[in-house]
């Protein structure tokens, strides 16, 4: 890959998508120099061509899934899953006693394991009140290879033992020797949706608890701060948006408050 095709690559994907990925040219090579040599793509460019011209989407789908793909797992940053039980869903199931409405997205769900995660927390916060209440969980990415994985509920065993035993036991079935599948009432509670976050966010209902951890990493301050804004416009009053233990945003350029490292609220 040249660095005049790698600028163009870079350039696609930035102005579509957001996505930043001029520091990393060698994961970008080393993702697709397989896909284009199976392909018969004799140049990035010539694959490039391929990609913007394609109308089927199908090229364009492809490389999404190649390069966006992120390593995730069940219950990754678990601070974020405790905050979660002791603070936002005590406040939420004070704020919202007579609608019975909980509305949390998790905006870079990967193949599941988040949205996954945070349902089971809602369920075992909720306990006998569970079925009374409507928290249908929003999970949405921009790859759809991910998202169908993450839609069969699937994993293998060892993925889940790092969940309590008692989850386990309530939220998963087994398959076979290895494979453990995540129970219908979990299932049904989490709505997969592909989406991209440069787009107009098309929430009807604002949300109490927005998830996007370990994607901001990829973009642009510019496109962080555009990102950041237009969640605070989707937030409730006094709800909450998390990002990565690693991550962090400009607080000078956000109207949200500062509650601890990678957990923000807007006011109330």
């Amino acid at each position: 890959m040249t660095d005049i095709e790698f600028d163009r690559l870079v350039q696609f994907l930035e102005s579509r998508y957001g996505i930043n990925l001029a520091s990393k040219k060698v994961i970008v090579q080393g993702r697709l120099d397989n896909y284009l040599a199976r392909n018969g793509f004799s140049s990035y460019d010539e694959y490039l061509n391929a990609v913007e011209t394609d109308r089927s989407g199908h090229e364009l789908q492809n490389m999404l899934n190649i390069l966006t793909t992120n390593h995730t797992y069940f219950w990754r940053e678990p601070d974020h899953f405790i905050f979660l039980r002791d603070v936002i869903l005590p406040w939420v199931v004070k704020k919202e006693q007579h609608t019975h409405d909980i509305r949390i997205w998790s905006g870079a769900s990967s193949s599941g394991e988040e949205p996954y995660t945070i349902a089971m927390v809602v369920k075992d916060f909720l306990g006998l009140n569970y079925g009374n209440w409507n928290s249908t969980l929003l999970a949405t990415d921009l790859s759809s290879e991910v998202l169908r994985y993450a839609m069969q509920g699937v994993y293998l065993k060892e993925k889940i033992e790092v969940l309590p035993p008692q989850w386990q036991r309530a939220n998963f079935k087994r398959i076979d020797e290895f494979n453990y599948k995540v129970k219908d009432d979990i299932r049904r509670n989490v709505m997969f949706r592909q989406f991209n976050l440069m787009n107009d966010f098309p929430f009807k209902t604002k949300m109490h608890c927005i998830f996007l951890r370990n994607v901001m990493i990829y973009f642009s301050e510019d496109t962080k701060r555009e990102l950041v804004n237009k969640i605070y416009d989707v937030l409730e009053p006094g709800g909450y948006f998390i990002i990565g233990n690693t991550e962090n945003i400009d607080k000078e350029a956000t109207n949200l408050e500062f509650v601890r490292p990678s957990i923000f609220r807007k006011p109330l």
